[in-house]
This record gives structure tokens, C-alpha cells and sequence, in this order.
């Protein structure tokens, strides 16, 4: 019976193992746009750190109840009980900084547009730093986060591919880094050209900061804005709450098997003190009182 718990905390263990792999691929995700898309480097290194760690401790915990280890077992139960810490800070820590901000519905817009002063805490304050926000612009424009919005329509009465026009572009839906970094703000009513080119509606008043920032030059356009801004906190809480689901998912399943754990290790400590077929272990026998 005790046999029988043990082989399973070692398949809880290896589950636990396979589970721990969808995280180290919500790090590697997580790499991948903070070099293409985010652009922010140092918010993936926790999660990988972690998915490493519940593999590493997982494997521990499956030799440990396979092979009655008890040392191992102690050593899987003391590092488990620090890895599902560090999970659980890194899930409350994530949901605290993307927590505030969101995109605001424009009229006649089917993309959002995204403010700074809707975002607060320590992330906005990370990404606001002149100096990091200049990294961050720089990987922006090595990225061509914008070339990839040029789009053409075939006109209906010649059937040469023309640019797209403005009433086709509005109905997009835009990620936030291309509306808060491509283009001006509406508010701005500037005058479309093509995704990238806008010009000033002459007369127009303009109390938005932004939109003296923008610029048709297409290594500037608005990565200096404050909308640009914006939209990288918003696409950085996107991909941090889909990372966190699969966080938690996690978390569950580890709270679960390091119970299990603790079970596993007292059956350990049972069979240490019982021969190897289950049979009591014998006792030096006493001297008899009538022994001659």
C-alpha cells in the first residue's frame, strides 16, 4: 500500500514536471516579444527561473517517492515549499502592475486609444525612465513595429492595388503599440494620408502634448509620445495575464502535489523502519532471567 502511494507521488511528480513546461514556454514567449514587440528584456527571467526550478525540484520529488529516498524527499519538500512562493509573488506581483490602465473607445474608431495617465505604479514609472524609454523606442524602430501596417485595397473600377483608405483603416483593429506609437492621437484630428503619414487640419486647436510630437518621419512617428508609451504598459499587461492563467493553473496543481509530498515523506520514514517485506524489524533479543 505504502509502495503503491509512493509510485503515485512519483507520477504526481513527472505530471508536475510536463505541467511546468508550459511555463518555461510563457517565458520563452514572453523573450520573443520583448524582442520584437514589448521590448521590455527583463520581465521574462523570473518566469523561466521558476519553470526551471519546479522542473529541477519536480524531478527530485519523483526519484525521491520512486525510490524511497528520504533525503531527497527533504530536499524536494524544503525547495518546493520556497518555489511555490516565489509563484505566488510573481503571480501577485504581475496582477499589482498591470493592475490600473486600459484602452478608451473613440467614436467611429474600431481601435482603442491609449493615455499614460491611465496607468500608475511601478511599471509606468519603469517605463517612463528617460533612459530605459530610450532603449525601449530604439528596439521600437530596430523592430519596425510599424512597417507591418501598410496595407493596399484593390480599387473596385481599375483593379490596381491602392493605398488604403482612411474609412478602411478606422475600422482596423490595431494592437496597442501600432495605435499609441504609429499613429497620432484622434483627439489630434489630424488628416489621414496612409497609416503613417498624417497631416495637420489647419485651424485646428490641439491641447494633447502628443500631437506636436508626432512626426512624418518614419524613424520618429510618435515613439517619443506619451500614447506610445501607453500602449507598450498595455501590451504588457496583455501578455502578462496570459501568462499568469497558465501561472495559476500551476500554482493549484503544486499546492496539490506538494501535499502529497509531505504524505509520501512519512511513508518513506514508515518503510525505513520495516524490513524490506513489510514484516517488523526484529529486536536484540533479552537475556532470559533462568539463562544459565
Amino acid at each position: 500500500m505504502m509502495r503503491g502511494s509512493n509510485s503515485l507521488i512519483g507520477a504526481v511528480n513527472f505530471i508536475t514536471f510536463l505541467v511546468s513546461i508550459p511555463i518555461l514556454g510563457g517565458g520563452i514567449w514572453l523573450a520573443s516579444r520583448a524582442n520584437s514587440t514589448d521590448c521590455i528584456r527583463f520581465l521574462q527571467w523570473p518566469i523561466i527561473i521558476i519553470a526551471l526550478s519546479i522542473m529541477l525540484v519536480s524531478l527530485a520529488g519523483f526519484a525521491g517517492a520512486c525510490y524511497r529516498v528520504s533525503w531527497l524527499l527533504r530536499l524536494y519538500l524544503f525547495a518546493m515549499f520556497f518555489v511555490v512562493l516565489a509563484l505566488i509573488f510573481f503571480i501577485v506581483f504581475a496582477y499589482a502592475v498591470t493592475d490600473r490602465g486600459h484602452g478608451e473607445v473613440v467614436m467611429n474608431r474600431a481601435f482603442l486609444e491609449y493615455q499614460l495617465q491611465d496607468y500608475s505604479g511601478w511599471l509606468k514609472d519603469r517605463v517612463s525612465d528617460h533612459g530605459y524609454w530610450g532603449k525601449i523606442s530604439a528596439c521600437l524602430r530596430d523592430g519596425k513595429v510599424c512597417k507591418g501596417m501598410r496595407r493596399f485595397v484593390r480599387d473596385q473600377n481599375t483593379g490596381i492595388l491602392v493605398q488604403e483608405p482612411a474609412d478602411v483603416f478606422y475600422r482596423r483593429d490595431l494592437s496597442p503599440i501600432q495605435s499609441g506609437c504609429c499613429k497620432p492621437p484622434t483627439s489630434c484630428g489630424y488628416t489621414y494620408i496612409n497609416e503613417t503619414l498624417w497631416t495637420a487640419t489647419p485651424g485646428t486647436v490641439v491641447i494633447d502634448p502628443d500631437c506636436t510630437r508626432w512626426s512624418n518621419n518614419q524613424q520618429e512617428l510618435c515613439y517619443e509620445c506619451d500614447s506610445c508609451k501607453a500602449g507598450v504598459l498595455a501590451s504588457i499587461k496583455h501578455s502578462w495575464r496570459k501568462v499568469s492563467v497558465i501561472n495559476i493553473v500551476v500554482l493549484i496543481i503544486l499546492v496539490i502535489v506538494y501535499v502529497a509530498g509531505c504524505a509520501a515523506y512519512r511513508n518513506a520514514k514508515r518503510i525505513d523502519n520495516e524490513e524490506p517485506f513489510g514484516m517488523p524489524r526484529m529486536t536484540k533479543a533479552q537475556p532470559s532471567r533462568f539463562q544459565l
